[in-house]
């Protein structure tokens, strides 16, 4: 199955869930950049997983995931990636929202990340959700994108804990363990 995917990060989580036959795009020679103009996380899920099945042929895993933030109404949400544009880097981002949520005492956020699977018949999709919250800075070295800012219940933010860690609890964990007992 190909994962439609250019984040080696997610590359790297979804091959540590499923193991290493899930290919990338990379080895299945496909460079393309699916825009993810939806209004929902299943939305763009669904549009990358079509597109790339329509390129390769094979069976497609997408997701699309991002941070909600119960003071911002959702926000960043489907938008988490791209919210300050394209040439912003994670740590923009996440400076970013630090600083919206300077002296807000609600610091509560969820992380989303929508699966879906397509075999150019059958679509299939499920959700994983974890409940954290918005640090006051960012801490830990591990992890991707918004993983030095959320902290979990444990008081550990997410790139805080090892590889291991992280893949036994994240959403993208809750949403492939979800999506490969449907399968």
């Amino acid at each position: 199955m190909v994962f439609a995917s250019n984040n080696k990060g997610k590359l790297k989580e979804i091959r540590s869930i499923l193991g290493d036959d899930v290919k990338s795009l990379e080895d299945v020679f496909i460079d393309v950049e699916v825009l993810e103009d939806g209004e929902t996380f299943y939305d763009n899920a669904l549009k990358k997983a079509k597109e790339i099945y329509e390129l390769c042929h094979e069976e497609v895993i997408a997701d699309d995931s991002g941070l909600c933030i119960d003071y911002l109404d959702g926000f960043p949400g489907v938008t988490t990636a791209r919210f300050l544009g394209e040439d912003a880097t994670s740590e923009d981002r996440n400076k970013y929202i630090i600083d919206k949520l300077d002296g807000i005492s609600n610091r509560k956020c969820q992380v989303v990340c929508e699966l879906v699977y397509y075999d150019g018949e059958r679509v299939i999709s499920s959700k994983g959700i974890i409940d954290g919250t918005i640090t006051l800075s960012p801490r830990g070295e591990n992890g991707f994108g918004f993983d030095p800012i959320v902290e979990l219940l444990d008081g550990r933010t997410l790139a805080e804990l090892s590889s291991e860690e992280k893949n036994k609890i994240s959403a993208r964990y809750l949403a492939v363990k979800q999506l490969k007992s449907m399968i």
